[in-house]
């Protein structure tokens, strides 16, 4: 539940923010009575994201078997790359505003009220569109339904954007996106290893050794369960959180510090060239 959370969270903040700045921009340049726009934009992308959403689980769905393992290693490791790549951008793009104005300017300039809609259409689509794939790969990540904790992401969303732009609270975004890309580049470093585990047991992937080491077999004196266990206290929540597997092949192992090393490396290089 809490990756779901953190996923709508931020995904609806990010839109949230979007809209917020572009009617923000409208305001400054002397250009308010475009806004209407702006929802109208706003209401489209929201519906096809809807639509979207629907489509995708009605083609997901009635995999068995070995079908069912390598959708299910196909969905995470593309949420995976779609997060890699969300993060990369607000790395490399550490200015969201100065951005998103000038993507504006120049769309509104060049095609006037059809260019202010499809910016804005464009951005609610691909937010919302990666949330759907985002949640379905956490889903079948954590073998959760993860609806509550999208739920209570998206109002805690929708009542702290509408705070921010109130005025009423203060936030630090680049902190705010520090913190959540720290926290999203360890979730899609888990993805990337759920990934690969269904692609081992499709036969599609070679695990090299398949367990490097196991606790989940374990079972307390009292019939409990280890902490550490997947289904454990602490383990059930790093396996929805960060994709922690109790009994991990040694491919996995391997695939999640590349990946891991790797993202913190592009992250680290782009901030000495700054």
């Amino acid at each position: 539940m809490l990756s779901s959370l953190i996923i709508m969270f931020r995904e609806a903040l990010e839109a949230a923010l979007v809209i917020g700045i572009i009617l923000g921009y409208l305001n400054k340049t002397n250009q308010k009575k475009l806004s209407y726009i702006v929802y109208i934009a706003l209401g489209c992308g929201l519906v096809a994201s809807i639509i979207g959403a629907v489509l995708f689980n009605i083609f997901a769905g009635g995999f068995e078997g070995k079908a069912e393992e390598i959708y299910e290693g196909v969905v995470m490791l593309l949420g995976a790359t779609l997060l890699t790549t969300l993060i990369l951008w607000m790395i490399k793009n550490s200015n969201v505003k100065a951005d998103v104005e000038n993507k504006l300017d120049s769309s509104i300039k060049s095609y006037g009220k059809i260019g202010l809609f499809l910016i804005v259409f464009t951005s609610i689509l691909r937010e919302g569109i990666e949330t759907v794939i985002f949640l379905q790969a956490s889903n079948i990540s954590s073998k959760d339904n993860n609806l509550i904790g999208a739920t209570i992401g998206l109002v805690l969303a929708i009542v702290f954007g509408f705070l921010l732009f109130k005025g009423f609270v203060k936030l630090s975004l680049k902190h705010f996106f520090t913190v959540t890309n720290i926290l999203l580049i360890l979730f899609a470093a888990g993805l990337v290893a759920h990934g690969v585990h269904e692609l081992e047991e499709a036969k599609i992937l070679n695990p090299i050794v398949e367990h490097v080491w196991n606790i989940n077999p374990v079972v307390n004196p009292d019939g409990t369960l280890p902490l550490l266990h997947e289904k454990g206290y602490i383990g059930s929540i790093l396996v929805g959180l960060f994709g922690y597997n109790g009994n991990p092949s040694l491919f996995e192992v391997i695939c999640y510090i590349i990946y891991i090393i790797s993202v913190f490396g592009i992250w680290i290089f782009y901030k000495r060239k700054k």
